[in-house]
């Protein structure tokens, strides 16, 4: 009996609201909406150095590698101009 009394009176709830739910409807999908987004390149993740021992470009995989053990390395011999670029001539062109 209960369940019957409370089909009944939501039933009666939206028979009344659905000219205003209708019309709330209506009016949403005829004025468009605009939606921004910014899309960005996600920053690469780059593992921790470990420096282990490495100093030269012949020991290098990579330019990302070589920049990253010359930022966190020290004695490096990677970049003999001293212009912040590793392994010119052989990675990172």
């Amino acid at each position: 009996m209960k369940l019957i009394l409370v089909v009944l009176v939501v039933g009666l709830l939206a028979w009344k609201l659905s000219p205003q739910l209708q019309s709330w409807a209506e009016a949403r999908l005829s004025s468009p909406q605009r939606i921004s987004v910014v899309l960005t390149a996600p920053k690469p993740v780059s593992a921790p150095v470990k420096c282990d021992g490495r100093k030269y470009c012949s020991q290098m995989t990579s330019c990302a590698e070589a920049k990253n053990f010359l930022r966190n390395c020290p004695g490096m011999k990677m970049d003999g101009d001293n212009d912040g670029v590793p392994c010119e001539s052989q990675w990172c062109r």
